[in-house]
């Protein structure tokens, strides 16, 4: 059975790292859109549970947080490290299971993750690790890839043939996702969806040709004026209905934990 596992992240990061962050897309600010949306970070005990680059924990640091970073992978934690040298932000680096976290129940006030739940055959364990971290009254952010996409159908493709860069990943829709959080012991307070701009297909093409003959396409391609503005204000538009979570090639949910902080967590 094909299973996500460690060298194959070791692999990507060490390959992200030798091209250049720079060339590696993020979530185009979509993980603090939903985070600044729920909560003010000035002072709360953040945790990025595999968190990769760290670059949301880096600009949740600069916004007045307290954070955590936690991944299993040595070549991960290198490159927050190094990022965090760079950009001066302050953040813990913690290497770690997220099954099995080296912290005190109720030490974080937000706990937060992206692509990292669809790699787990069984979710729960991680949920449930999750939600024992979170004080009463914390948030959980959980951002996955959304089922009904011609991603899926692609990714699948790649797992078939073995080629897949994570070895084995899953995918979620949206009332899919929302039960799982409130197994945990959750309550859904939103839902969103994001759509991929540039597309797939021009992504994976820039990769190609920058991987192998070295070209560099511009990440972010200027539209063709009006399409552009027409594309983005249907966007706005639509991502306000409950409809477009079908559509989107990622979903996510922040779930808050039943209760009342009483203080500070212990320290991790």
């Amino acid at each position: 059975m094909r299973e996500s596992r460690r060298d194959h992240w070791e692999a990507f990061w060490s390959e992200a790292d030798r091209l250049s962050l720079d060339d590696v897309y993020g979530n185009d600010g979509r993980i603090l859109r939903e985070i600044f949306g729920v909560v003010d970070p000035t002072g709360l005990r953040i945790l990025e549970v595999g968190a990769g680059t760290g670059r949301d924990s880096m600009a949740l640091a600069r916004a007045g947080a307290q954070v955590v970073t936690l991944d299993y992978a040595p070549e991960s934690l290198r490159l927050i490290q190094k990022t965090a040298d760079e950009t001066g932000a302050t953040v813990q680096v913690v290497g770690g299971d997220g099954t099995r976290m080296p912290f005190a129940d109720g030490t974080f006030d937000l706990v937060f993750h992206q692509g990292l739940l669809e790699h787990f055959r069984d979710p729960m364990p991680l949920l449930r690790e999750n939600v024992r971290v979170l004080k009463p009254g914390g948030h959980l952010l959980v951002d996955v890839p959304q089922r009904y996409h011609y991603y899926t159908l692609g990714k699948h493709m790649l797992m078939w043939i073995d080629k897949w860069f994570a070895g084995w990943e899953t995918e979620f829709s949206i009332g899919e996702l929302e039960g799982r959080v409130r197994e945990a012991g959750l309550e859904p307070v939103q839902s969103y969806g994001d759509w991929m701009v540039p597309n797939l297909v021009y992504r994976a093409v820039r990769k190609v040709l920058l991987t192998t003959v070295g070209w560099r396409l511009p990440m972010y391609p200027k539209g063709i004026f009006p399409f552009s503005q027409v594309a983005e204000s249907w966007r706005r538009w639509f991502r306000q209905r409950r409809a477009s979570l079908y559509t989107t090639i990622i979903v996510g949910v922040i779930g808050r934990k039943p209760g009342t902080s009483g203080g500070s967590g212990a320290a991790a």
